[in-house]
Order: structure tokens, then sequence, then C-alpha cells
């Protein structure tokens, strides 16, 4: 209990973000949603200059947590096709980047520090931030933890910046692909963002990506708390 009081009064703006970027993207996919299907001439048959312009106006909302990364996916690929494809990746990138340097300047290292102080907790996490690459790549498989919350928790818990940025991107590669194809067969946005029929094949990827990131955080966690507690019974 006394570590979740101090946590909240010394980390009163981590925690306001956590928050902020849990409710946002509801906000932000409908805005995006409503103004494509609106003016989808915009995007028919787009300049260079247009298409660069878009991807930077998605990258600046997938980091600031103001639209799920599915729903760009979606659109990405029912404008622009797999021409698009490579921008996307790029996207991703710039996104993850971004959401890492902000996360970064918001905690400034208090969430370690704090953990400083409960020397349980500060081992595990010393752990699981030891196996950095698989951690960040077991997050991003999963089609449900969101992408800008994810990264604001691994950028706290002190993951190396490069591990990050290529476990992200990697991570995010089988149900990218996935969902952009779908994108690309779609005949209106409104409807492919309201109802994404992911037919049987993509229910049975969905579940298998799910099953694989659960059992394997399980499995990273559970020896990140063995080894800390062998270390904590050397050093008695």
């Amino acid at each position: 209990m006394s570590f979740l009081k101090t946590l909240f009064h010394q980390n009163k703006s981590t925690l306001t973000a956590l928050v902020l970027l849990t409710v946002l993207p509801i906000i932000g996919d409908s805005v995006l949603t409503w103004t494509l299907h609106e003016n989808q001439h915009w995007l028919r048959d787009p300049s260079p200059g247009l298409m660069l312009l878009y991807f930077v106006v998605v990258a600046a909302t997938m980091t600031l947590s103001l639209t799920h990364t599915t729903v760009v996916v979606l659109t990405t690929a029912f404008f622009f096709g797999w021409p698009g494809f490579p921008g996307m990746l790029l996207t991703y990138m710039l996104a993850a980047y971004g959401g890492y340097l902000i996360a970064y300047n918001l905690d400034k290292g208090k969430l370690i520090r704090l953990l400083e102080q409960f020397p349980k907790a500060h081992a595990v996490m010393g752990e699981m931030r030891a196996d950095s690459w698989r951690l960040v790549l077991l997050t991003r498989l999963s089609p449900v933890l969101p992408f800008a919350m994810i990264t604001f928790i691994l950028t706290v818990m002190g993951v190396p910046k490069r591990q990050f940025l290529t476990a992200s991107v990697i991570g995010m590669l089988p149900r990218t692909l996935f969902f952009y194809w779908l994108g690309t067969k779609a005949q209106d946005v409104l409807l492919l963002i309201q109802n994404p029929d992911t037919g049987t094949a993509g229910k049975v990827l969905v579940a298998v990506l799910l099953a694989i990131s659960a059992f394997g955080l399980y499995f990273v966690f559970t020896r990140a708390l063995k080894r800390s507690l062998k270390q904590s019974e050397a050093s008695e």
C-alpha cells in the first residue's frame, strides 16, 4: 500500500499520461474515420507531397495516442494499397521513436529511482529489462495492447532505445501485414473501421498472437522473478 501511495505522489505526470494514452485513441479514431470518410477525395490518387503529409500526420497521431495503430493500418491500406506499405512501416518507427522520447522526458527516470526504495520490485524490473528484446517483441505481438501506452511503459522501465525500436517493428509485423491486406480488399473506409471482417483466418491469427504474447510475457516475468529471488538469497 505504501508503494502505491509513493508511486502516485512521486509520479503524477507519469500516471496522468498513462490514463490519457488509454482514453484519447477512442476520440481520435472517430475523428480520423469521419474526416477521411467525408473527404475521401483528398487521398484518391494523391501526390507524393500529400502522401508524405498523410504519413507525418498519422505518425504524430499514433505518437500522441490519438489513434489506434490498427485504424491507421486499415485506412492506409484502403487509400494507398501495397505501395503505401513501406511508408506504414516507417510511420511505425517514427511513432515508436517519438513516443519513446516523450515518455523519457516526462518520466526522467523517476519510476526507476522510486523502485530503488523497494529492492524486490527493483530487482524484478532489472531482470525483465535485461530481457528487453524479447519483452518488447512479445508486447508488440499482442493485438489488444495499446501501442502508445506500451511504448510509454517500456520506456519508463528503461528499455534500451535500439532494442525497443527493432523489436517494436518486428513484433508488429505479423498483425500489420494481415490488417493491411484486409484494408486493401475493402470497399468503404467507414464500414472497414466500424466492422473489419477478419474472417475465420483472422480470428485464428489474433488468437494465436494473443496466446504467444500472453504465455511469452508470463514466461519472461516468472523467469525474472526467479532470477531476482536467487540473487536475493545469494546476497543474504
